[in-house]
């Protein structure tokens, strides 16, 4: 079977299922595993995908997604191309270990699919740490300040490591957050998760420097860290370390 994937996260899930000598090309965005995409045919970023070069690979499948605003363009386009599309819209952790068991099914790659899916099933089991949940902004973009609402798997990834997102209510995926609203929220931490930024480029100093921002506790205590998008962003395998990585921070502050 010959596979593109579009997306770092149904990339990785392909490749985590056993099936990375099936691709045939990813998306410009795609970067794990390295040694997998390093040498696969590109097809063009997430938000603009090259439809000829698509067809030119003369793919079995291509795995798609609405994860984020703009991807229903591209949607739209290998529709009308008439590609074979398998899409994936994860809004919990749930969704994700149901999209890998669908990802699974059409690669035959069932068994592998399933003992992954089963972990995040075991994961959402975990009991909840006892002392009380503390908030978290977990902030997607700097400027404007992004920030998930209640239709993210962060949630719940939150809720496992003992916090809790101030915006979990907010009916949206994502959403543009004000500073009066960030001091109303009173974050402990501040998570930087710059979407399509590498974790080396993230600055903290970028979220103290704001004005009216001193007022908000995580920035009053320098409570400010990074864990990358990779790990929180990318409805996939690597979740499941995401949340181990914001239990640990969490725990450090309780």
């Amino acid at each position: 079977m010959r596979i593109i994937t579009h997306t770092c996260s149904n990339t990785e899930i392909v490749c985590a299922l056993g099936r990375a000598d099936w691709l045939v090309g990813v998306d410009d965005h795609s970067d794990h595993p390295p040694q997998v995409v390093c040498q696969l045919p590109r097809i063009g970023p997430d938000l603009d995908v090259d439809i000829d070069r698509i067809k030119a690979l003369k793919p079995d499948l291509v795995v798609t997604s609405l994860t984020v605003p703009g991807h229903e363009h591209g949607l739209e386009r290998m529709r009308a191309a008439g590609l074979p599309l398998l899409v994936t819209q994860p809004h919990c952790l749930a969704d994700v270990a149901d999209d890998i068991v669908s990802i699974g099914e059409a690669i035959d790659a069932e068994d592998e699919a399933q003992r992954l899916a089963a972990r995040f099933q075991q994961a959402l089991k975990q009991p909840r740490p006892g002392s009380g949940p503390i908030p978290v902004l977990v902030e997607w973009w700097p400027k404007p300040v992004i920030v998930p609402g209640r239709q993210s798997w962060v949630n719940e990834m939150l809720e496992l490591a003992g916090a809790f997102n101030p915006w979990a209510a907010e009916e949206s995926e994502s959403l543009q957050i004000s500073t009066e609203q960030a001091r109303e929220a009173a974050p402990e931490i501040i998570v930087m998760s710059w979407c399509g930024v590498d974790e080396s480029k993230y600055r903290p100093h970028v979220v103290r420097r704001r004005e009216g921002w001193e007022a908000v506790p995580a920035v009053a205590g320098n409570r400010i860290h990074p864990i990358s998008e990779a790990w929180l962003g990318r409805p996939g395998p690597r979740l499941l370390e995401g949340i181990e990585r914001l239990r640990d921070l969490v725990s450090s502050y309780q």
